[in-house]
């Protein structure tokens, strides 16, 4: 099991709990606005903390599964982004879907670069091969995490995703330069 990591100024990255939907509503509620421009249009139900109390109860299926590792950003009590490892993939792929945000309030801080590496670190540590994510090309900030991370562009996107109301595109589609090899000592045999 992945145990928590402080990171940087008081933030502390985790599992997601099963206590977190009304600290995720609050936290997507603050940040609508931020994150507007990089999600799909939220129905008004998604602001609420029912929502994100079901959300988080198919998040720790997903976990107990094996198809998915959902982390959050906490400082205090109070969450302040996520990162995501989805559709985990075994077998000769051995690949992930990486998703992150971090709070406004800790944009240009370092913050998700650390997390994204800490993500990447403990994918390694499971076993993976692979990690990738997608930017949005005008998303600068989130193409220089991955960058800082190791990851590489293999390919552009267009039409790739519904992104604040239409059709985004073109997507920069990234994966680690470097080969996540499991021979290379980082496996610790932890299973999420």
């Amino acid at each position: 099991m992945f145990d928590a990591v402080e990171l940087d100024d008081g933030v502390v990255m985790r599992l997601v709990a099963a206590g977190d939907g009304p600290a995720l509503a609050a936290a997507y509620t603050r940040n609508r606005e931020h994150l507007a421009p990089w999600e799909p249009l939220r129905t008004p139900e998604f602001f609420t903390a029912s929502w994100h109390h079901r959300d988080v109860a198919g998040a720790m299926a997903r976990l107990g599964a094996g198809t998915s590792v959902p982390f959050v950003l906490v400082r205090g009590e109070e969450i302040v982004g996520r990162v995501n490892l989805s559709d985990l993939v075994r077998g000769v792929f051995e690949n992930a879907n990486l998703g992150y945000w971090v709070d406004e309030r800790f944009v240009g801080r370092g913050l998700a670069t650390k997390a994204v590496g800490m993500a990447v670190h403990h994918a390694r540590a499971a076993g993976l091969h692979r990690v990738q994510a997608g930017a949005l090309v005008h998303n600068t900030g989130s193409q220089r995490v991955l960058e800082r991370n190791g990851f590489e562009r293999f390919g552009l996107a267009r039409r790739y995703l519904r992104i604040a109301g239409g059709v985004a595109g073109p997507r920069d589609v990234r994966a680690p330069a470097r080969r996540m090899n499991r021979g290379a000592g980082h496996v610790s045999g932890r299973r999420w």
